[in-house]
């Protein structure tokens, strides 16, 4: 029987609701979008016999609450948030896998604290400040209209529209990959994403200074085409110096691909880092 425990832990400013699974190194999994530790479900279940998977809430998701609701979190907090998570579980650097959001957050904790990280895999964080000024423009543009779809007709236009910015093809998914019902807590989730955690994104700059010489591998979904996320991934891989890594998918594969995702990243995590350049570089041929 794997081991699996649910809990809450006390952080500055909220409570934060986490969920350990599995035997082996610690791998923490920060969500994209709205996603709680459901949402992540699926793939650290995949990913329990080779490690002991974290998922949590964010703060004001779910079950995660926030002491003081007008104190609107940013990427910085979300990252310490973290941060506090780990040094209370562990006194090893532990694997961290961000996507979307939670790659901002998790490059934050990176540049932040980079000796909680062993390996980090960042899966197409939106740091729009490393894209051409017109390209950074419009990205911004796209993000607002976003809201301003959200504040006019509500939650789920808002979800639709931005689905088509980030390229997510609702049928490119493993066909026993739960589909994840809009109930009263998702939307719940998806509002406070859309009134604070989006504009945090769109605010955030990531210290890239302090992102070199960490230990970070890029990545991107092969079916992502070239949606912003994916090519903000190329661009921090090309200013670190880094190799990226491709995984099945597009910008939420390991939301609809959870199988694939999962054997994938395992692949990546074990991989020695002098192996790094010649395994990713040797994949867009396959």
């Amino acid at each position: 029987m794997m081991h699996h425990e649910t809990d809450v832990i006390q952080v500055p400013g909220a409570e934060l609701r986490y969920v350990r699974q599995g035997t082996g190194p610690l791998l923490v999994l920060i969500a994209g979008g709205d996603g709680d530790a459901a949402a992540g479900a699926p793939l650290a279940a995949q990913l329990e016999p080779h490690y002991t998977v974290l998922t949590y809430d964010r703060r004001g998701l779910s079950g995660s609450t926030i002491d003081d609701p007008e104190q609107p979190p940013t990427v910085t907090t979300h990252a310490d948030d973290v941060h506090h998570l780990l040094t209370a579980l562990t006194t090893e650097p532990a694997l961290v896998y961000g996507s979307s959001i939670g790659a901002m957050i998790s490059l934050e904790l990176a540049a932040r604290h980079p000796e909680q990280i062993r390996l980090l895999v960042a899966h197409e964080p939106p740091a729009t400040q490393l894209l051409p000024e017109q390209d950074r423009a419009q990205a911004a543009t796209a993000q607002r209209e976003v809201e301003e779809i959200f504040q006019k007709e509500g939650a789920m236009a808002a979800l639709r529209k931005f689905l088509v910015l980030a390229g997510i093809d609702p049928a490119d998914r493993e066909e026993d990959a739960p589909m994840r019902s809009p109930n009263p807590e998702r939307i719940r989730n998806l509002e406070f994403f859309l009134t604070y955690d989006a504009p945090a994104v769109r605010h955030h700059r990531l210290d890239l200074d302090a992102l070199k010489g960490t230990h970070i591998v890029p990545a991107v979904g092969t079916n992502s085409g070239q949606v912003m996320a994916y090519r903000c991934a190329l661009l921090l891989a090309d200013r670190l110096g880094l190799p990226y890594a491709e995984f099945p998918g597009g910008h939420n594969g390991s939301v609809f691909r959870p199988k694939a995702f999962a054997a994938r990243l395992h692949e990546v995590l074990e991989t020695p880092p002098d192996q790094r350049i010649t395994t990713f570089a040797q994949e867009s041929g396959d």
